[in-house]
């Protein structure tokens, strides 16, 4: 029997089905069966594929139409009902809502697994202070994010306190929940071997020597400006345009 996931986008509990996985040697599910299938109707009305905008397109697919709450500067800050490969600037001039503080991070690959990308920011007070991102030309969903997350921690100064964020709620039971245990049983689980133990084991370290940091999670595509952004960053590879 296939090992319970955490879904990414909801946070909820889901078993992969047997055949599934048997399909895709390799692959780890991130989203659960209601979210993944939301997404795909949602790519399939607008023209992209699986909700995600054409690679040519200027900016994208904008937020859903609906209510909203207006920007500081009058633009809509809706929340997007896709990943929308924004640029940066896009981002910016879009979203508003959110923490002000703190570090995001995020990591995806198209299609999953596939190449993909990570990206980190560190924001005080609403301003970027640093940002790293990176490519892979093979790689997973998971693995992208937790490679994000290694980033992130490195661009605080050490000893000084910040809220580590990412829409992964997979990699956040990670390092909150399960590593301490793994740790304790010489990286090994009962079912088999730590999957990406080579990014799992250094993150869960340098946590552990950095308590002034709290990794937390946060929902993915609801119009948090820095969230977006990490999110811009990871799939900058993608666009010409940074």
């Amino acid at each position: 029997m296939a090992e319970p996931l955490t879904c990414a986008d909801c946070g909820t509990g889901f078993t992969p089905a047997a055949s599934l996985l048997e399909r895709y040697p390799g692959w780890t599910p991130r989203r659960c069966r209601s979210c993944h299938t939301g997404s795909a109707k949602r790519g399939r009305a607008s023209g992209g594929p699986s909700g995600r905008a054409d690679r040519g397109s200027a900016g994208g697919n904008g937020p859903s139409r609906g209510s909203g709450r207006s920007g500081a500067r009058g633009r809509s800050t809706r929340a997007p009902s896709m990943e929308e490969h924004l640029t940066l600037a896009q981002v910016l001039d879009r979203y508003h809502d959110g923490p002000r503080s703190g570090v995001f991070t995020d990591g995806s690959s198209i299609p999953n697994p596939g190449p993909g990308g990570w990206g980190a920011v560190y924001v005080v007070d609403g301003e970027v202070v640093a940002q790293d991102h990176g490519y892979e030309p093979q790689t997973t969903n998971n693995r992208m994010e937790l490679r994000a997350l290694l980033a992130g921690v490195e661009l605080v100064p050490e000893g000084t306190p910040a809220t580590v964020y990412t829409d992964s709620n997979l990699a956040v039971r990670t390092v909150n929940e399960w590593a301490a245990g793994w740790a304790r049983n010489g990286w090994k689980r009962k079912r088999g071997p730590v999957e990406n133990l080579d990014l799992v084991r250094p993150l869960y370290e340098r946590l552990q020597q950095r308590p002034e940091l709290e990794v937390v999670w946060i929902k993915a595509h609801t119009g948090n400006r820095w969230n977006e952004y990490a999110d811009a960053l990871a799939t900058a590879w993608a666009r010409e345009t940074l």
